[in-house]
């Protein structure tokens, strides 16, 4: 051993002698408790337990997350709240631990170090929080949005053949992301545990459109009609309100039109009345029967306008009115919807019209094309019923037949036609549909107290034809139960809604 070290050690035991001698403490008090002078955050824990201290802490927290906060939304708008609403958490409960065993680890020299610290100088241990950004995000989109002032967009109006323009106006919004972020920065860093208030950080939301820019929109970029001559007043009605409530929607460049989003929802106090729909490969009455004749019309009038189809369904059996995999159909239940994107660089304008029991859609632009553009379906196959379908009703009377049209299938794509000066320059498929076969259908009643009537009516039902069904119906109509209702033939026919 070197004569350096010999004399450290020596030093040392001769340092450690004198301060017994002086009779100063050169290890910790005995037991699980903090020395005196020892903070977390604000809170003294001298002289207490482990458990202690961490109840004294907790009892801290629980006063600090009553603190009312102040947040000043848009136009001077305030909401209260409390730091407890915010997510207010103790996030370092460890630090219990290292309070408790300050000045009781280490050597002989550390432990009179950390000491005699305590002697001159408080130790105090950071007490550290947390905020759930989730639920101050929550707290802004619930309660402060409310005073929000969105900005409302330039639209244009068009009576007879003249464009007219509303201007937009601009609006104010809270900024959810950096409202989020200043409210945490603040109540973590420069909180001084009083009540406070915060302004939130409020954006101007500008409107869409200038007079300028729909002044262009003139042109027409595609048109299309189709006919519900055959659809009787409720449907009609269905048909009409659809189109009443997309016309005038303007569309600007970039934004995606939602068809369901413009006509739901499919209520009375909407406009809609119950008629015939599909649903499961069967025709059942709803409200809003014949909406997706509307969806439709507007889809064809989109296509020739060459906007950007977003979402597009075929219905679940062939429609009358437009040639296979030229329908778009819209289902609530499914979530089925009609969208497209206005990929033009100007504002377009839908004007929807109903005449003499004929549907248009006209879409109003800025025309940029030099080419023209027609569409062309083709049928891959088509299956034909091969059989009839008849089910027996006990709860119908006896002569009672009600029957449901068949239904051919297809198969079907829908191609895109590009001429210029005459010339077709190009051809591309833009949809394959399938459509299912459903063969004719009739629902009898056999409701009588007469066996051999009914003998004779189970023995039609059995040759599978509903024309001779029907024949055999007509004449025991009169065995028919007692008091029940009239007998009435009903035949349902194809017709088109959002149900699917």
């Amino acid at each position: 051993m070197n004569k350096w070290r010999r004399k450290l050690i020596i030093a040392a035991a001769f340092f450690i002698f004198a301060v017994m001698q002086a009779g100063y403490p050169v290890q910790a008090k005995a037991g699980n408790t903090v020395e005196d002078g020892i903070y977390v955050g604000q809170i003294d824990v001298s002289g207490k337990s482990a458990a202690e201290a961490k109840q004294a802490i907790e009892a801290y927290v629980e006063e600090l997350k009553q603190v009312p906060i102040t947040l000043k939304a848009v136009g001077d708008n305030e909401v209260a709240v409390s730091v407890g609403e915010l997510g207010l958490a103790w996030v370092n409960p460890e630090v219990v631990e290292d309070a408790v065993c300050y000045g009781k680890k280490g050597n002989v020299v550390q432990r009179y170090k950390a000491l005699q610290d305590l002697r001159h100088e408080n130790k105090v241990f950071e007490l550290k929080y947390d905020l759930d950004k989730e639920l101050i995000r929550m707290i802004l989109s619930e309660q402060c949005s409310q005073f929000n002032v969105e900005a409302v967009d330039a639209v244009l109006t068009r009576t007879g053949e003249e464009f007219s323009i509303i201007q937009g106006q601009t609006g104010q919004v809270v900024d959810e992301d950096a409202s989020v972020q200043r409210i945490y920065d603040y109540l973590l860093s420069n909180w001084n545990y009083e009540p406070v208030q915060l302004e939130l950080a409020v954006i101007v939301d500008e409107p869409k459109g200038n007079a300028e820019e729909l002044a262009k929109v003139k042109d027409v970029l595609g048109t299309f009609s189709t006919s519900f001559s055959t659809s009787g007043h409720a449907r009609s009605e269905n048909v009409t309100n659809g189109c009443e409530l997309i016309s005038g929607v303007t569309v600007y460049p970039g934004e995606e039109f939602s068809m369901y989003k413009e006509v739901a929802p499919f209520t009375e106090s909407n406009g809609y009345y119950m008629a015939g729909s599909y649903l499961n490969g069967q025709v059942v009455d709803s409200l809003g029967g014949g909406i997706c004749q509307v969806s439709t019309t507007l889809y064809n009038a989109v296509l020739l306008a060459e906007l950007d189809v977003t979402e597009r369904h075929n219905h679940s059996m062939i429609v009358s009115y437009v040639d296979p995999s030229a329908d778009a159909a819209i289902a609530e239940s499914a979530g089925k919807d009609f969208r497209f994107v206005n990929n033009t660089g100007y504002p377009i304008y839908i004007e929807g019209r109903t005449v003499d029991k004929v549907i248009t859609f006209t879409i109003y632009g800025v025309e940029t094309r030099n080419h023209q553009v027609s569409y062309e379906s083709e049928v891959l196959s088509v299956t034909k019923p091969e059989s009839e379908v008849i089910h027996t009703d006990p709860a119908m009377p006896l002569g009672q037949v009600i029957t449901q049209s068949a239904h051919i299938g297809y198969k079907a794509k829908l191609w895109k036609v590009i001429t210029e000066n005459g010339v077709e320059i190009s051809r591309e498929e833009v949809n394959s549909s399938s459509y299912k076969m459903v063969p004719r259908t009739a629902t009898v009643g056999v409701s009588t107290n007469d066996v051999n009537a009914y003998n004779e009516m189970l023995a039609a039902v059995s040759t599978n034809n509903i024309d001779h069904v029907k024949n055999v119906a007509a004449a025991l109509a009169q065995y028919a139960t007692p008091d029940a209702p009239p007998v009435e033939e009903q035949q349902i026919e194809p017709v088109e809604q959002p149900a699917e």
